[in-house]
Order: structure tokens, then C-alpha cells, then sequence
């Protein structure tokens, strides 16, 4: 969607009576990553340029409640007023799934107070606040997604455990099948469908392999703005899920969906070009790591525990954060080690980069991209030092992270830098959100403590 950096409302139009459009999907990402919105007709969008949401569905959990508050009705007010909702012309792709005989787009829109100001709390506000104090440093992020999900059999009942589905030999996965060429082919019909709806939404996705669990695989993004691979994400999600719909299986990106599977991540990668040399600023002239390399890695380092509840943003997250899983449990820093957090993978000077690994592939794309960047904004600014390169193994190594969501929204609290950057009606907005999650999951009584305390105790 880059090409599309100048379209204008004139050419959302001209795209739009190209393509025959009769409906648009206008979307707004929640807190979840989730779409909200409208599907309007073509004349009806046309028209009106924009439609109102109410503000609450910014600040609901993931099962749909909004929480009773007055720290959360200061921001998010009982009356539930309305957002203005614009388009972002340069988002406008098709819905490729949609009929042939309904042709259909959508759109992201951003959303709006009555006054004009961007609402601070839209999780892509968040990541253009976030993307614009880089810009005022003179700096341009870029960044490269890494997502794992999991291909699973189609399973109605919450109380069963998921399974690999079965491909196209009539078998499902039972071993790990890392890199197989073999195992990926097993689900042609889908990836097929999958990239040929990529390529229609001018997605830039690069490669797909086979990861370590059964039936989990990885897709890679060519590398570029922060924004345009957030709603990158945010649609190759959409259309995963709908591929798998239509082979009848599932696509998920839970963090931990399998018991004995390793989780699924969302590694991000990131570096930072000076706008007026357009030089990599994690470089030297003479190719060596700069001062500013390090930094970047020091603000990770110190800011991550504090981002988890950003980043490993549901109960079930932290399942995935244990160790000998495929995950970090740490925050050292290492070229070409994948068993710590913070990997620095093997590279020119021109294109070093630094691999944020603990994120979860369940993590709200534009939240994570936004909170990542903070981090190493407020390690830039505040001229942090890392530790030591580690060069051995880091799974045997003490946790360094969060160990539960109760955890994570503790670090939160004590992280009020954290809270500058990425704004303080947001954090607030999303701990408050958190918390009733939370308080929403310890209510449920879990197979576990059936299995053991029933008769035990």
C-alpha cells in the first residue's frame, strides 16, 4: 500500500469507479486489533465522506465490556459521544473474498473528536503520536513484521482442546515439521488463495515457512513505515482467517493455542534513518555499531517489562512466556541468538537492525509497533546503555519479563516515561480495559483445577 503514500480523496474515488465498487467496509482497528465499523453503499460513503462511532468501542475488552469507572468515564465519557470517523485514502484495498457480483473495499478510517483532534486514545493514534516524535528528531523508523499463527481443525466447543487440521494428504501433524517444505504443501489450497488475496491488496508480504509446532506457520513483510505495515498486518490477519473459513479450518493467532505447541510471536524488526543523510543511525561511517545502536538496545531493555501488558496483552500470552517454549523469557541482547529477547540479526552496516522477539503474535499490531518504538525512543533519548552481549544460550536464564498479566499491568504503573510517550488518557484507557479482562478471566473455573482440587484438597 507505500505506492499509494499521496492518495488523495480525488484518488480514493478514481480507485474506487475503477475497480466498480459497490460497497465499502469502513474499518477501525480497536484496542484488540479487532474491525469495527460500518459497510456502507458506494453512494452513501461517497457522499458523506466520513460516518460517527461511538467512543466506547475503543475501550471495551475482548468479550465486549466497557468498564464502570470514574478514572475510565474521565476519558471515555457515560454519555458514549460519537467519533468522527475519516478515511485514510491510501488504506483503500479490495475485499477479495467478497462476491464477484457485490464488489467490495475497505477502508481504515481514523478517528476524530468533534474539535478535529485525532482521538488520543485509537490505537493507530497511538502509533502516528509515537511516529511523529521521531519525526521531530529528524528520524524515520522502519520496521519488519514477523507473524506465526496456527492452522488448527474447526472446533466449536471451548472446553475441547485445539488440534492441527488435517491437509491435503487426509493426516494431520503430529510432530514438529520446522522448515518443511512437505508440511507447507500440505496446505496449498489455502496459502494459495492467501497470497493471491495478498497480492490483489497489494500486501508486501515476502516469505512463508513451516515453524516449529504442528500446524504453525510464519509469514514475513517486506520492511517500511511503521503505519503502513501496522494496517498491513491488521489486513493479512482479515484474510487468513477468511482463507482458512473457506478450507474449513481455523487461523489463529492466540499467543499459546496448543498445550504441548510452542506459542506464536510477532518479531519486529527495527531500524531508524536519518532524514537528512538517510544514513542508518545504528551505524557508524566505518560500518561499526553506533553509540546510538546501543542506546536503542539500552531503552528495550529497561522499558519492555514495564510495555508486556502492550505486548503479551491477554492471560493466555504469558503461557507462551516459559521457558524451553521457542520464547525468551529474557532481555539480553545477541547477534544471531534466538534465545534471547532482543536479537541483533546478521546484516550490512547500512541495513543493521534490531529484532524485537518477546512480542505476541495475539498483540494488537499497531499498539506493539507503537510501544516498541517508544521504547527505544526513550533508550535514544535518554542515552541508556545496554548490558553486556550475551553469547551463549538464554533460555536457562532468570526471567526477565513479566510472568502474568497481574504482573505486566504492575510494571505498567511504575513506567510513567512509558505513559509520556505513548500518551496518558491511552495507557490509562488500556490498563483500565485490562484490568477487567483480568478480573473477567479469574471468574472462570479452569479444567486444571477441576483435574486437581476437586477431590485433592
Amino acid at each position: 500500500m507505500a505506492i499509494r503514500e499521496n492518495f488523495s480523496n480525488a484518488d480514493l474515488d478514481r480507485w474506487l469507479n475503477e475497480n466498480r465498487i459497490d460497497e465499502i467496509e469502513c474499518l477501525v482497528p480497536d484496542l484488540t486489533g479487532v474491525a469495527r465499523g460500518k459497510i456502507l453503499p458506494r453512494a452513501k460513503f461517497t457522499e458523506d465522506r466520513g460516518m460517527r462511532l461511538a467512543e466506547s468501542v475503543l475501550g471495551m475488552t475482548v468479550t465486549g465490556e466497557a468498564p464502570d469507572s470514574e478514572e475510565y468515564s474521565a476519558i471515555i465519557s457515560e454519555n458514549d459521544f460519537d467519533m468522527e470517523l475519516l478515511a485514510d485514502p491510501t488504506t483503500v484495498v479490495p475485499v477479495p473474498w467478497a462476491e464477484e457480483s457485490n464488489r467490495t473495499a475497505q477502508v481504515i478510517h481514523d478517528c476524530y473528536f468533534e474539535d478535529g483532534r485525532l482521538v488520543d486514545f485509537a490505537p493507530r493514534s497511538v502509533l502516528r503520536r509515537v511516529r511523529e516524535l521521531y519525526a521531530e528528531e529528524g528520524w524515520t523508523p522502519v520496521v519488519a513484521p514477523e507473524l506465526e499463527f496456527y492452522l488448527i481443525a474447526q472446533n466449536t466447543d471451548p472446553d475441547i482442546p485445539l488440534t492441527p487440521p488435517v491437509g491435503r494428504s487426509g493426516r494431520a501433524e503430529t510432530s514438529r515439521q520446522h522448515y518443511s517444505i512437505e508440511a507447507v504443501n500440505e496446505f496449498d489450497p489455502v496459502f494459495e488463495d492467501v497470497y493471491n488475496w495478498c497480492e490483489a491488496m497489494e500486501l508486501d508480504v515476502d516469505t512463508l515457512i513451516h515453524e516449529i509446532g504442528a500446524g504453525q506457520m510464519e509469514i514475513n513483510f517486506l520492511h517500511g513505515d511503521p503505519l503502513d505495515l501496522a494496517d498491513n498486518v491488521f489486513y493479512f490477519k482479515r484474510a487468513m482467517r477468511e482463507a482458512a473459513l473457506r478450507h474449513n479450518m481455523y487461523a489463529t493467532f492466540m499467543a499459546k493455542p496448543m498445550a504441548n505447541e510452542p506459542g506464536s510471536a510477532m518479531h519486529i524488526h527495527q531500524s531508524i534513518i536519518d532524514r537528512k543523510s538517510g544514513r542508518n543511525i545504528f551505524s557508524n561511517l566505518d560500518g561499526s555499531a553506533s553509540e546510538r545502536f546501543r542506546h536503542y538496545i539500552g531503552g528495550l531493555q529497561k522499558y519492555l517489562p514495564a510495555a508486556m501488558s502492550f505486548l503479551a496483552p491477554y492471560v493466555n500470552s504469558y503461557r507462551r512466556l516459559v521457558r524451553h517454549s521457542a520464547a525468551p523469557i529474557n532481555l539480553r541482547w545477541g547477534r544471531d541468538n534466538r534465545t534471547v529477547g532482543i536479537r541483533v540479526p546478521r546484516s550490512t552496516p547500512d541495513n543493521r537492525r534490531i529484532e524485537n522477539r518477546v512480542i505476541g503474535a495475539d498483540a494488537n499490531p499497531y499498539v506493539a509497533m507503537a510501544v516498541t518504538l517508544a521504547c527505544g525512543y526513550n533508550g535514544l533519548k535518554d542515552k541508556i546503555e545496554p548490558t553486556a552481549e550475551s553469547t551463549t544460550s538464554g533460555y536457562a536464564s532468570h526471567h526477565d519479563l513479566p510472568r502474568s498479566m497481574s504482573d505486566a499491568l504492575a510494571r505498567l504503573a511504575e513506567a510513567p516515561q512509558l505513559a509520556q510517550v505513548l500518551g496518558e488518557r491511552f495507557t490509562t484507557v488500556y490498563r483500565i480495559v485490562k484490568e477487567l479482562e483480568y478480573e473477567e478471566f479469574m471468574q472462570v473455573i479452569s479444567p486444571w483445577e477441576r483435574e486437581h482440587l476437586l477431590l485433592h484438597v
